[in-house]
């Protein structure tokens, strides 16, 4: 059995997060620029055996697509012609960047560390994970 692993896909950086093989925990994994996602992505693929991935959905409160999945949408186009063979699951991601925030802060890391957008993204990709293994 693969891994499932999860994309936080920004403008900017995207979150990445991976299961066990198990797939029972959802572990942060690392953040990369945007622009460097696909070749990452390959050279994960070639170390570890990934089953599916795991996107976060942009949306409103009104449950429309947010202004972001203006970038987010292209890209999983992208991921789907690219890895054919690798699922596309699309899982709502309304408030993880909150809820990453305050897991962070609960933690009890510093002022800097919490400021750090590249752990929030991590950690936003964990939390889009471990909602969909539940």
């Amino acid at each position: 059995m693969g891994r499932l692993l999860a994309i936080d896909y920004g403008e900017k950086r995207v979150g990445l997060a991976v299961s066990d093989k198990n797939r029972i925990i959802a572990t942060a994994l690392t953040t990369i620029s945007t622009k460097d996602v696909f070749n990452y992505l390959d050279e994960y693929i070639k170390k570890e055996e990934v089953d599916e991935f795991i996107v976060g959905k942009a949306k409103q409160m009104n449950n429309t697509l947010s202004e972001s999945s203006v970038f987010i949408e292209p890209f999983v186009e992208e991921l789907k012609k690219r890895y054919p063979n690798i699922k596309v699951v699309r899982v709502d991601e309304r408030f993880t960047s909150k809820m990453a925030q305050n897991a962070i802060l609960s933690s009890g890391v510093n002022k800097k560390k919490r400021q750090d957008k590249a752990l929030i993204d991590r950690v936003s990709a964990v939390i889009i994970l471990q909602s969909y293994m539940n």
